[in-house]
């Protein structure tokens, strides 16, 4: 009798453990909310494996129909609501996120981008935390052996090299932001905002594991988002031909590329540009308006944009450039989006003289 209760305690003592150990370990809030940034992501168990593509429960992955460029990097996106609260619903502008909320976002290239799923590095995954006094964000560097991110608050610059989406060897510098130069794409009047996750970037269907279901109301349905009304607003994907007009098209890649700066509220607000999706006047998006200011970064052209002739517009010039005295966006690419350049010469091109499309 003895020694079957010896073995019984034995195998329940396994089970146990067994099931302790396979027992999920919820996301972190001390650690979402510490005063001090864990040294490691994997502290705040937003996933659960060590390459944070499984994420663990509330951590809820999304996409965007028209994203920022990175040039041209994988990203993976994932938010994080804390139990019991909600994001509430706006038209237009990013939601209102609840104290404790999460945006995760990784950067990735893979070896050849042309197979995006076939090894990928992980180059970064930078946070964006809603405390009770605004955002921040929190850059970590991921190890050569792919097992750890680290907090890297001055940023970092990382050599890459890998084959483009044409089959050409890159590479590039990739630079880290530090915590301070985050702020310079993310303000607005002042203060730490957000820049994908709003209504009309983010009204698409996406894959679950529960299968294809329109974002939208996927949030509302688990509880991250209040509402999710039948006709919220939504922009096409840019590089997509069969998504929208052409205007449509240039526009939504203006509006997450270019607006988040140039807009009355923006750190580029001098400018002038009004480049937000809601706005709906040409002289705004800078049809035959002249810079404020002439050199390098003017190319000596009249206009922002002078309809029918891409070649003598500055937007193109610009945005064509790599040179940091001329380039926009000023940030957050080193490499020229190629397809964006197609895009907005077609769109230019085809403008009549009050700047529609033809």
């Amino acid at each position: 009798m003895r020694l079957f209760a010896f073995f019984a305690a034995a195998i329940a003592l396994v089970f146990i453990t067994s099931a302790t150990a396979q027992a999920p370990v919820p996301v972190s809030d001390a650690a979402i909310m510490a005063a001090r940034p864990p040294e490691n992501l994997s502290a705040y168990h937003f996933f659960r494996d060590a390459r944070a593509r499984d994420p663990n429960a509330r951590v809820t992955p999304y996409d965007l129909n028209t994203p920022l460029y990175s040039d041209g990097a994988l990203k993976f996106r994932y938010v994080y609501v804390p139990e019991g609260t909600q994001a509430r619903y706006r038209d237009d502008g990013v939601f209102d996120f609840p104290v404790g909320t999460v945006l995760i976002k990784t950067f990735a290239f893979a070896a050849d981008m042309r197979r995006p799923a076939e090894n990928v590095r992980l180059v970064e995954t930078r946070l964006l935390i809603r405390r009770a006094e605004g955002w921040i964000a929190l850059p970590y560097v991921w190890n050569e052996a792919q097992t750890e991110a680290r907090y890297s608050p001055i940023g970092a610059d990382i050599p890459l090299s890998f084959t483009d989406r044409d089959g050409q060897a890159a590479e590039l510098d990739w630079s880290v932001p530090n915590r301070n130069q985050c702020k310079g794409c993310h303000d607005r009047a002042g203060d730490f905002t957000p820049i994908g996750p709003s209504a009309r970037n983010l009204n698409r269907t996406l894959g679950y594991d529960s299968g294809a279901e329109n974002q939208l109301a996927h949030w509302a349905a688990a509880g991250i988002l209040d509402r999710a009304p039948a006709d919220a607003p939504r922009v096409p994907n840019a590089y997509d031909s069969a998504d929208g007009t052409l205007e449509q098209r240039a526009r939504a890649y203006l509006d997450v590329n270019c607006a988040h700066c140039h807009n009355p509220d923006g750190p580029a607000h001098t400018s002038g540009l009004d480049l937000r999706w809601t706005q709906s006047e040409p002289a705004h998006w800078g049809v035959y308006k002249r810079p404020i200011a002439a050199g390098r970064g003017s190319g000596d052209m009249n206009f922002a944009i002078e309809p029918g002739h891409p070649e003598r517009s500055i937007l193109v010039h610009r945005m064509e450039s790599t040179d940091p005295g001329v380039m926009m966006p000023e940030t957050g690419r080193s490499l020229v989006d190629d397809r964006a350049i197609a895009l907005m010469r077609d769109w230019i091109s085809g403008m009549d003289e009050n700047g529609r499309s033809r």
